[in-house]
């Protein structure tokens, strides 16, 4: 055979090799565990594991061909996260990807060898989730959903939808340590906007109820509810307590006001899952969590209800309608 024949003989003998080992590859059946932070029948969650089961199927994983997904849903419940993360973990998957900070800290407990790829967690290097943002180490990684100097934005936001407020209550839960930054780039600010903030710690209904009745008593008041998984599970009941109490609020998503809040700032819930399913995709491919970078959100989208700003006799702004990337009528 001829050196020309042969080289083209061997390019096409490499080529078929290499397609039947993809082959062979995406025929292997692979395992997720997904670790939620909010309930199975809350309507957010319908569309999160539609947007993480449509990026792994463009990635080449589908469901019952190369793909088996385990779910659990902690519906912002600290016992529940403690209770499902060693459940998870004895499924031996291959990867498991959580919501929100509590759920990693629970899985890290649980394993350090099972990849980990979070969405939807805050400030992960304080907590002590991962050693940097370049480099994170150990088994876990992934996506950020706030840098804290957003939450600073959420009382700049109040002050320019409600100018007369004079103090505002800062609504946080306690078990998430990344309520603490989120408050503190709010106390930083607010003397210069000429704003009181007092914290409240509340992590179930009857704690937010007790909470905005107290700052209620008082004139000139506001709310800022951070986010937490108890504020998004509790979600409909904090819209329902600012509305009887006429009190001007920011949210940190956009689900708030599409369900009745105000005013939101914050980055696409929804996205990030798509996200995640590509960091889930290359650790199945055989990438290493220490070595991918955890990320942080690129947009941020403004949300105002003009329903409810119209409840409350509050006049909107143009600049802010104009600027809005949804406006509720």
């Amino acid at each position: 055979m001829r050196r020309r024949e042969f080289i083209s003989f061997l390019g096409t003998a490499l080529a078929a090799w290499s397609s039947m080992a993809r082959g062979e590859q995406s025929s292997q059946m692979r395992r997720i565990a997904v670790l939620m932070n909010i309930a199975e029948n809350d309507p957010l969650s319908a569309p999160r594991i539609s947007e993480l089961v449509r990026g792994l199927d463009e990635l080449g994983w589908s469901l019952g061909k190369n793909l088996q997904i385990d779910y659990r849903w902690a519906a912002g419940d600290s016992s529940l996260y403690r209770k499902y993360a060693p459940e998870l973990v004895a499924l031996a998957p291959d990867v498991i990807l959580v919501v929100g900070g509590t759920g990693v800290s629970e899985l890290q407990r649980a394993t350090r060898t099972i990849p980990i790829v979070f969405v939807g967690t805050t400030d992960p290097v304080n907590r002590g989730l991962i050693a940097s943002m370049a480099r994170p180490g150990g088994n876990t990684t992934g996506f950020i959903e706030y840098e804290f100097g957003i939450s600073g934005k959420w009382l700049e936001l109040l002050k320019q939808i409600a100018p007369g407020v004079s103090r505002v209550m800062v609504v946080r839960d306690p078990s998430e340590t990344s309520g603490i930054g989120q408050l503190t780039a709010i106390q930083t600010l607010a003397p210069s906007l000429g704003v009181e903030v007092t914290p409240a710690d509340a992590r179930d209904g009857k704690e937010l109820e007790h909470a905005v009745t107290q700052i209620a008593r008082g004139s000139n008041a506001g709310l800022i509810v951070t986010l937490s998984g108890a504020a998004i599970s509790n979600r409909k009941l904090i819209i329902t307590l600012a509305s009887r109490h006429r009190l001007p609020a920011v949210y940190p998503h956009r689900y708030f006001v599409t369900d009745g809040g105000l005013a939101s700032y914050g980055p696409d819930p929804v996205n990030i899952f798509r996200s995640g399913a590509a960091y889930v995709d290359r650790v199945l491919k055989g990438e290493k969590p220490a070595d991918l970078p955890v990320q942080a959100p690129t947009k941020y989208e403004l949300a105002i209800n003009l329903k409810t700003a119209n409840a409350l006799g509050l006049e909107v702004p143009q600049k802010l309608l104009v600027s809005a990337d949804e406006v509720i009528e």
